[in-house]
């Protein structure tokens, strides 16, 4: 049974690996010319950003209905990979907790008869146990250490995968990606922001648990649709997801603050000469660090106490120029005297939203 475990583990976690989530091809665009104005264009992929599909960095591509990129499989978890990654998460726990039985009861039988209990102590004997017939392995000092040690690997994998699948199935049961969920708590912050009176509806949930269940897991492992067109609910557009996603990217411009280089940042991820804070509170994620020049030009859509999210202008032109995103101190940048990207002062901007 436990090597029952081993295989379909193994079996789900190459299967995530090696089949991938399915990419969004190069060059696509919608069939009808006019939905276009309801998608991002990707200009690294030279192609529309299908529904529910969005750009990997570490893929360079595309990818139909992305969950996360995954450094684990290093792969993404998308369309086609879902279902396998969400088995293994599934798996690799049910195996463990076998395991760990296994480790539990093997400690158990062996220490039974080695433990003697006294007024005030407690003596274990790891001498070879005293048996006819005698084990086929020892179960020694060595032994025990190594059963202990295997027995906390099994338990934290339990509970940290265990969590990871439990994350995975709520999202799965209401037809959403970790992504997804972002933008519509996102959604909810903007129409509250501006008290537009609107209500955002996830067009993907059928209303159904089973359903959305079913549009991942299929008895032939192939998930339903092709991964560009998407069934929904019904008062829903095809494009809903879609055209929230381009109401947030301009209100993250409007939102935008200018800011400008005072010093210059190699873009490393912990730099020692920017402070002693500044090194210690580095951001804990994937996203890049930015070099930053003296005079460079950087909009900042979110921030740190000391570090900063935002996109430095290579460009001179504001709009369409070319920009590189990530992270930089916040020491290294002063703020302009016009905040936005349409170069209105603070006051009239604010009067504005």
């Amino acid at each position: 049974m436990l090597l029952n475990w081993t295989v379909m583990i193994l079996y789900n976690y190459f299967s995530a690996m090696f089949v991938g989530p399915g990419y969004v091809p190069l060059g696509w665009t919608p069939e009808k010319s006019q939905d276009c104005m309801y998608l991002q264009y990707c200009k690294a992929c030279q192609s529309y950003k299908a529904p529910r599909s969005h750009h990997c960095r570490k893929c360079n591509r595309c990818v139909m209905k992305m969950d996360h990129h995954c450094p684990w499989i290093n792969n993404c978890c998308g369309y086609q990979n879902h279902a396998s990654f969400t088995l293994f998460l599934l798996l690799a726990p049910l195996g463990c907790i076998h395991a760990s039985f296994i480790f539990v009861m093997t400690m158990y039988t062996q220490l039974y008869n080695r433990i003697s209990f006294g007024w005030s102590s407690v003596k274990i004997d790891m001498s070879a146990a005293k048996r006819d017939p005698r084990p086929i392995i020892p179960f020694g000092l060595s032994a025990f250490a190594a059963s202990l040690f295997a027995l906390g690997l099994a338990l934290g994998t339990t509970i940290a995968v265990g969590m990871l699948f439990i994350i995975q199935m709520k999202v799965i049961l209401t037809n959403k990606t970790s992504i997804e969920s972002w933008i519509e708590e996102k959604a909810k912050d903007r129409i509250q922001y501006y008290q537009t009176g609107e209500t955002f509806i996830f067009p993907y949930d059928m209303g159904s648990k089973w359903k959305n269940f079913k549009q991942v897991f299929t008895w032939s492992g192939i998930p339903e649709g092709d991964g560009l067109d998407w069934p929904v609910r019904d008062g829903c557009h095809q494009y809903s997801l879609t055209i929230e996603q381009l109401k947030q990217k301009a209100d993250k411009r409007v939102r935008s603050v200018r800011y400008r280089a005072v010093e210059d940042y190699s873009g490393i991820c912990c730099p020692v000469t920017k402070g002693v804070k500044t090194f210690f509170t580095t951001p804990c994620t994937e996203e890049p660090r930015i070099a930053l020049s003296k005079g460079d030009l950087i909009l900042a859509t979110r921030g740190l106490k000391h570090w900063m999210y935002g996109e430095k202008i290579l460009d001179s032109a504001a709009d369409g120029g070319i920009r590189e995103r990530g992270w930089f101190p916040r020491k290294c940048v002063e703020k302009c005297p016009y905040d936005s990207e349409t170069d209105q002062p603070v006051d009239g901007e604010k009067k504005n939203r």
